[in-house]
């Protein structure tokens, strides 16, 4: 078996001696595990960051083996993120959640080219956050979790749609809330794709996705914790408003 592709790498840890076993996720392949040979040589190491873009070959006797990878780097996001602790923990946020969240060896190829395109924004720190969020609300849309922020969840009108529901995940109005309002998540309007991007206003919009991400995407997959990256990317967003 054989196979080449283009991927992201999410994670790369010591395998025996020599070798590495990594993780990539490409658009054709999914999620994807395999040793590199000579992994934690001086030539190679220095290739396998996570976000790193790779060229990957994959090779196994049988299909369902993990396999042995030889990578070529396309380009390293390793010296953007040093220069940026923001870009770093957002780096590894991505990273992390593809990682945890993702089935193995299953194809999300829409998700795949947009973290790559979010990957690719680290640079531009004025962007960077509102993509971030609007990348979580595409991840949980792949993974099945699609946030309904069209019209209200009671009256069905789209006007003033300022909450969620935890439960539906279904955009509520204002005056439908009524006294429900304090158990109701935050719906700004930039998690809508409106609205001026202001900092409290993403912040906002984290709280909401990052319940979703918690109490129903981790509650399905074993009732596991979201990566501590995650957290810390949020943190760090919070520090700087």
């Amino acid at each position: 078996m054989e196979w080449r592709d283009e991927g992201i790498l999410l994670s790369s840890r010591r395998h025996g001696e020599t070798s590495a076993i990594i993780e990539v996720f490409t658009p054709e392949h999914g999620r994807h595990a395999g040793v590199v040979r000579g992994g934690t040589s001086r030539k190679i190491a220095p290739i396998l960051q996570p976000g790193a873009q790779l060229d990957v070959t994959w090779r196994a006797r049988l299909e369902d083996h993990i396999g042995s990878f030889q990578v070529e780097p396309v380009r390293s996001r390793a010296a953007v993120a040093l220069n940026d602790r923001l870009a770093l923990a957002g780096l590894n946020a991505v990273t992390a959640l593809l990682g945890f969240s993702l089935p193995e060896r299953e194809p999300h190829a829409r998700l795949y080219h947009q973290s790559e395109q979010l990957l690719d924004l680290l640079e531009q720190a004025d962007l960077w956050p509102l993509a971030y969020l609007r990348w979580e609300a595409r991840l949980l849309e792949e993974l099945g979790y699609a946030l309904q922020l069209d019209s209200c969840a009671v009256t069905g009108r789209s006007e003033d749609l300022v909450y969620i529901s935890p439960k539906s995940g279904r955009a509520v109005s204002r005056d439908a809330a009524g006294d429900w309002a304090d158990r109701l998540l935050p719906l700004p309007d930039v998690l809508r794709g409106f609205g001026d991007a202001a900092d409290a206003d993403i912040a906002q919009g984290l709280v909401t996705t990052g319940y979703f991400l918690k109490e129903h995407l981790a509650k399905d997959l074993g009732n596991r914790p979201l990566p501590d990256a995650r957290d810390r990317f949020v943190a760090a967003f919070n520090r700087r408003i």
